[in-house]
């Protein structure tokens, strides 16, 4: 089972991104306070979850979390800034949405630009050994998710209400067939993948 806590004392904020290996929409970040002696029968990292038990988990963390917010870093953001730093830009305003002031972040993976004042531990593969972490994979997984349903009712041709805009051979393949929209990145060289590169298309809704 996962750790409740990584200090005795200090309020902690766990932290964990969505989205940052795929070719379109935005990286998402949740910040998630629960309680000290939080404890979840099967809660870990939201991949190792089907979407019905990450749906069912989310509607308790909302419920039992002490504070939690999630916050996004546009496609556009990315590929002015890169990845890495959207990802850490995404969790710094997770952080900033908070109601309260956390003592510690606690923050999925090996890497992290510090937040102002608030002190912070990496930890890698965080969102299988403490519950803050894997609460915050969930929340940002889910409502990553559910961002990508809602554009895939623009952009039908690319699969994302199935894979989440993520590198699958389907969504390769529409891209060579139906170019990049204003939701991919650009940075991540889908030239490579595009047989017509005028072939653009912008939010119709």
């Amino acid at each position: 089972m996962l750790q409740s806590a990584y200090t005795p004392d200090l309020t902690e904020a766990g932290l964990d991104e969505a989205g940052r290996g795929c070719l379109a929409g935005p990286v998402v970040a949740a910040a998630v306070v629960l309680p000290k002696d939080y404890r979840h029968d099967w809660l870990t990292d939201s991949k190792q979850l089907s979407r019905a038990q990450r749906e069912s988990v989310r509607t308790e963390i909302l419920k039992e979390a002490l504070a939690w917010a999630v916050a996004e870093v546009s496609s556009q953001e990315i590929d002015q800034i890169n990845i890495l730093n959207a990802s850490f830009l995404a969790m710094h305003r997770a952080v900033d949405s908070l109601p309260a002031r956390p003592g510690l972040l606690l923050v999925d993976g090996n890497r992290f630009n510090p937040y102002p004042v608030i002190p912070h531990v990496c930890i890698v593969k965080g969102d299988t050994k403490f519950f803050a972490i894997a609460a915050a994979s969930v929340l940002a997984k889910t409502y990553r998710d559910e961002l990508m349903i809602r554009l895939a009712a623009h952009f039908p041709h690319y699969g994302w209400e199935r894979n989440a805009a993520y590198p699958t051979v389907a969504h390769r393949e529409a891209i060579r067939q139906h170019g990049i929209t204003a939701y991919h990145r650009l940075s991540f060289n889908l030239s490579a993948l595009q047989d017509d590169l005028t072939k653009y298309h912008p939010l119709q809704g």
